[in-house]
C-alpha cells in the first residue's frame, strides 16, 4: 500500500518575528554595517591597544616633548652625537673619540680625577640610551671606554606635551570616552523610556504629575548636581556615567512620551486594551518596541553629547584626571598646542570623528530597520 505524499502531515513552519525583519534591513544597509565595523574596530584597539603598545600611557619621556608623528623610529641620526656628548658633559667626562658600531656608541673617556662607575646612570636614564657600561679601565681610572646601546623607540602618532606617546593615550582615552558616552547614555535610555512611556499611556493626572517631576528636574543646574554628588560621593569614574545619565534621561522621557500619545491611540493598542491585557503589558510589548526608532537616533546623538560633557567637567577637575584621559581633554589639549604641535589635535579627533560618524550611520540604520511603518 502506497501513502501520497500529500497525505503526508507537514511540520509547521516557524514564523519570522518583527525582530528577524528589522535584523535583515539591517544588514542590508551598506552604510551601517561599514559603521559597526569601524565603529567594533575603534573599540577594539580601545581595549587591546595599551596592552600591546611598547609605552605606557602615563610613562614621560624628557627627551621627546612633542616629537612629531613618524613611522622611523627615534632617535634620529643626527640627534646621536650631541645628545651623547651632552651626556658625558653632564657626568664630567671629556670625549677622546667617538665612534658608532651599529646601534651601540664606543667613546674613549677621560677626566681629571677616577671616574665613578655610577656615571654610567646618566646614560642610563637619558631616553635615547641604555645598558651603558665602562670597560678598559686605566689604572688611574681616569680614563677608559664607555659603551652604550641606542635605545630605539616608535612614536607613530608623537608626543605631547610632557612627551607621553599619544598612540597609547589615544587609545586609553577611546575607553574611557566609550566607557561614559555608552554607560551614560545606556542609563538616560533606560529611565527615560519607561518613564515617558508610562507618563504617556496612564494620561491624566498621573502624566501631569510625572512631567512636573520633569519640570522641577529641568530647573536644576547641571554643574550643581554634579558638585553635589562629587562632595558626597567623592570623585570617581562611576560616578561620572551616573551624574551624566541621571540628568540627561529627562529629554528621553519627553520623546518618548510624545510619541507614546500618538501610539496609544492606534488601533492594536486599542485592541489589546479590549482584549483584556494588562497596562504594564501594552507599555512593554506595544508601546516601548514602537518607540524605538526615535530612540535609537537621540541615542546616537546623546552619545557624542556625553563624550563632550565628560571632556567639560574634566575641564573644570570634575571628571577624568590626570594620569588618565579622553578624547576631549586629548582635544582639549591639542587645540592648545595647536601651532607646531598639529598632531596632538589630529589623531584624537580622527578617533572622536570616526566614531560620532559611525553612531549616526548605526542609528539611521536601526532607525530605518525598526521602522513599523517599512514592516
Amino acid at each position: 500500500m502506497t501513502v501520497s505524499t500529500s497525505d503526508v502531515p507537514h511540520a509547521p513552519q516557524k514564523g519570522r518575528s518583527l525582530w528577524d525583519d528589522a535584523r535583515d534591513r539591517l544588514f542590508a544597509n551598506r552604510a551601517a554595517v561599514a559603521s559597526m565595523i569601524v565603529l567594533g574596530v575603534i573599540a577594539l584597539l580601545s581595549i587591546i591597544g595599551p596592552m600591546l603598545s611598547p609605552h605606557p600611557f602615563d610613562k614621560v619621556y624628557r627627551d621627546y616633548v612633542k616629537v612629531p608623528a613618524s613611522l622611523q623610529a627615534y632617535p634620529r641620526p643626527d640627534q646621536v652625537q650631541p645628545a651623547f656628548e651632552a651626556l658625558a658633559k653632564r657626568a664630567r667626562l671629556t670625549i677622546e673619540s667617538y665612534d658608532r658600531v651599529g646601534d651601540s656608541i664606543v667613546a674613549e673617556v677621560s677626566s681629571r680625577r677616577a671616574i665613578d662607575p655610577r656615571t654610567t646612570r646618566y646614560f642610563d636614564r637619558s631616553d635615547l640610551f641604555k645598558d651603558a657600561a665602562l670597560t678598559d679601565m686605566a689604572e688611574d681610572q681616569r680614563a677608559g671606554r664607555l659603551r652604550a646601546d641606542i635605545n630605539f623607540v616608535h612614536f607613530y602618532f608623537g608626543t605631547d606635551a610632557n612627551g607621553r606617546d599619544m598612540m597609547t593615550r589615544t587609545f586609553i582615552a577611546g575607553r574611557v570616552s566609550l566607557t561614559i558616552g555608552l554607560l551614560a547614555t545606556a542609563v538616560a535610555i533606560s529611565i527615560g523610556v519607561l518613564y515617558g512611556a508610562t507618563s504617556g499611556y496612564l494620561g491624566g493626572r498621573v502624566d501631569r504629575l510625572m512631567m512636573r517631576v520633569v519640570d522641577i528636574l529641568y530647573s536644576l543646574p547641571f554643574i550643581f548636581f554634579v558638585i553635589m554628588l562629587v562632595v558626597f560621593f567623592g570623585r570617581n569614574f562611576v560616578l561620572m556615567f551616573i551624574a551624566v545619565g541621571a540628568v540627561e534621561w529627562l529629554d528621553m522621557a519627553r520623546i518618548v512620551r510624545g510619541q507614546t500619545l500618538t501610539i496609544k491611540r492606534q488601533e492594536y493598542v486599542q485592541a489589546a486594551e479590549a482584549m483584556g491585557v494588562s497596562d504594564t503589558g501594552i507599555v512593554r510589548r506595544h508601546i516601548i518596541p514602537n518607540t524605538l526608532g526615535p530612540v535609537v537616533v537621540y541615542m546616537t546623538l546623546l552619545v557624542p553629547k556625553v563624550i563632550l560633557l565628560e571632556s567639560f567637567l574634566s575641564f573644570l577637575g570634575l571628571g577624568v584626571q590626570e594620569p588618565m584621559t579622553s578624547w576631549g581633554v586629548l582635544i582639549s589639549e591639542g587645540a592648545r598646542n595647536l601651532q607646531g604641535s598639529a598632531w596632538m589635535l589630529i589623531f584624537p579627533s580622527i578617533f572622536l570623528t570616526s566614531t560620532l560618524f559611525a553612531l549616526n550611520f548605526i542609528g539611521d540604520g536601526l532607525r530605518d530597520a525598526l521602522d513599523p511603518k517599512d514592516r
